[in-house]
């Protein structure tokens, strides 16, 4: 294990401490420019079981289930589509039964749709707001990022 603040090789143990609002594992020379945090105490071995249960169930299912996310130039594709229809904002209201004042803001990016409002507006305009994207493999992202830049490599930090 790496020390998230200077890099070192961790040998025994890291110390959890809490830095300028952020709890990070450090070093024990790191340690000093914040607080050491207790380690939380290790739950009953039946709750473990069930958690575990519970965990195994959850993960299964958030890997079968693809994660939808909003496009990010969503108030551009929509107001285009709109005015491509010749629709005004008041007709396109009317047509998804929202209000002429959450069209402006969609068409001028000040709200984000929720995904019930992006489908509405996908089905009426015949546009692709909301993009399905495949869960991330943790265990490869970790390996990949472990030999990453700490925050040492990045920030320069004074000695008192």
């Amino acid at each position: 294990m790496r020390c998230e603040i200077c890099g070192k090789s961790i040998g025994a143990r890291p110390l959890r401490t809490k830095i300028d609002g952020s709890v990070m594992e450090v070093c024990e020379d790191c340690s000093k420019f914040g607080k050491i945090q207790k380690t939380p105490p290790k739950p009953k071995r039946i709750l473990k079981k069930t958690l575990k249960q519970k965990n195994k169930k959850t993960k299964q299912r958030r890997r079968d289930e693809p994660t939808e996310e909003l496009i990010e130039d969503y108030n551009s594709i929509i107001r285009k589509k709109r005015e491509d229809k010749g629709w005004s904002r008041e007709v396109l209201g009317n047509k998804i039964n929202e209000k002429v004042s959450v069209i402006n803001r969609l068409e001028s990016g000040k709200m984000v749709p929720d995904i019930k409002l992006a489908k509405k507006l996908e089905n009426i305009l015949k546009i692709t707001l909301i993009e399905k994207l495949d869960d991330i493999d943790l265990e490869s992202f970790q390996k990949s990022s472990s030999n990453g830049p700490t925050l040492g490599d990045i920030v320069k930090i004074k000695k008192k």
